[in-house]
């Protein structure tokens, strides 16, 4: 008895030992890195009045330390960044789905404007401004050196104004091209029916995007007849640049009936949050084929992505963007707002695409090997085309005019190739999965 008491109270005295003697200098660090924090915050003071006392021409304060901010931030990745007060009130203008511009989702790189994605209908996209294309040049002057705010701020300008922009594309020379800037009016979705399927066309996540889902799918279905009349669902997220999480998850958990949507997990443990979905699938298990490319980014690569995890869909296209972070929306004094980097999304898999992107189940280019069809439809003769060719009179009058329509069907398809062969190609894998189901 005497010995367990010992020896327990000998490992306490030990343990208060060990605990004292790291004490010392974890203290020690912490005092040093709060010394070193201080000295650096005083050089910033000392180069802010050298600045404002000798620099060659007199300088706004707040100026000075809005880019001072504005430096420390961008210095963490390409989405971090301080918002003005009349950037922040543009981005709340974004998210509601109208604002005056080019109508182009970008970010920096090598310290060029990039476009990530232009938005359907808008100046930018009418101009053939493509994603990936990397502007260099605003109205003659090079964006090089500065900030991602800077750059755009040199694009904005009134309504009806002209902006000429240079774009350097891969394998083109560089060149110019001339923009009316217009107030862009985003419509979130888009629907139609292609081959008795329905075709959704997401243009952006804003605060519209649920609800004008939901409308599209219901006036679709109805174009078709039911839901039994429909071979499937085509969610076209190309060129689609994201915007607000809640959206993508409730675009995912539309078409899910159960489980993890996505996960974001932050620098502490307790920052983490987890989406799953609610029963209710607005398709009723109709195939899904899914339309990615490089122009999509963040929210719709959340959208693939749980999709793609759960089998729900296949995804069909290009790789996607690969911007795996969430950023933060913080408000400031001044009426200003902060854009954090807080945190890294997961798919329910547990991947994070962050710098890797979605890759597709099924790869396919913009074209097929740049197969041009002769006025859109494949060039075959058969027999009718032979001269002298009997006629066929087995067939009713019904049934002749239902060949008649499949071939006027197929006819309209081949056009479909030759204008969109990424859309083609995502209609013939939902006619395959439905033969496939069928049998």
């Amino acid at each position: 008895m005497n010995r367990m008491f010992a020896a327990g109270f000998a490992g306490t005295i030990a343990g208060v030992v060990a605990t004292t003697q790291l004490v010392g200098p974890l203290l020690a660090q912490n005092n040093a890195a709060n010394a070193t924090t201080y000295e650096y915050l005083d050089l910033f003071g000392s180069i802010f009045e050298r600045v404002r006392a000798d620099y060659v021409e007199e300088v706004d304060d707040r100026d000075l330390i809005e880019a001072a901010i504005n430096g420390m931030l961008t210095s963490l990745d390409p989405h971090s960044s301080y918002l003005p007060p009349q950037d922040y009130s543009d981005m709340r203008e974004q998210t509601r789905g109208e604002f005056g511009g080019l109508g182009i989702e970008v970010t920096q790189e090598e310290g060029f404007v990039k476009v990530v994605s232009p938005i359907d209908g808008t100046p930018a996209d009418e101009a053939g401004v493509m994603a990936g294309d990397f502007v260099t040049h605003v109205d003659g002057e090079s964006v090089l050196g500065l900030t991602l705010n800077e750059a755009v701020e040199l694009m904005r300008g009134p309504v009806g104004s002209e902006i000429v922009i240079t774009i350097v594309r891969e394998g083109v020379e560089p060149f110019e091209v001339t923009i009316i800037r217009d107030t862009i009016q985003i419509q979130a979705v888009r629907g139609r029916t292609e081959s008795d399927a329905v075709v959704l066309r997401l243009t952006t996540f804003n605060q519209q995007t649920f609800p004008n889902l939901l409308a599209e799918m219901e006036e679709q279905l109805e174009a078709l007849g039911g839901i039994d009349n429909a071979m499937g669902v085509v969610l076209d997220l190309r060129n689609n640049p994201g915007g607000l999480l809640d959206q993508a998850v409730q675009v995912s958990d539309a078409f899910l009936e159960q489980g993890e949507i996505v996960s974001t997990r932050g620098r502490r443990p307790g920052d983490s949050d987890r989406y799953n979905a609610a029963p209710g699938d607005i398709a009723e298990g109709l195939p899904i084929v899914v339309l990615i490319n490089g122009g999509s980014a963040s929210a719709s690569e959340i959208v693939a992505g749980a999709l793609q995890d759960h089998r729900r869909a296949i995804i069909v296209g290009e790789k996607s963007f690969g911007k795996g972070s969430v950023q933060t929306i913080m408000p400031l004094q001044g009426s200003g707002a902060m854009r954090l980097t807080t945190a890294r999304y997961y798919t329910p898999s547990g991947r994070s695409i962050q710098a890797l992107g979605i890759e597709p189940d099924v790869i396919v280019a913009p074209r097929a090997n740049g197969e041009e069809l002769e006025d859109g439809v494949i060039p075959r003769r058969s027999e009718a085309d032979l001269r002298g060719a009997i006629s066929n009179d087995s067939l009713t009058e019904d049934e002749r005019r239902q060949l008649e329509d499949e071939r006027a069907r197929l006819e309209a398809d081949s056009l479909l190739r030759n204008d969109d062969f990424q859309l083609a190609y995502a209609l013939d894998i939902l006619r395959g999965l439905a033969v496939y189901g069928d049998r």
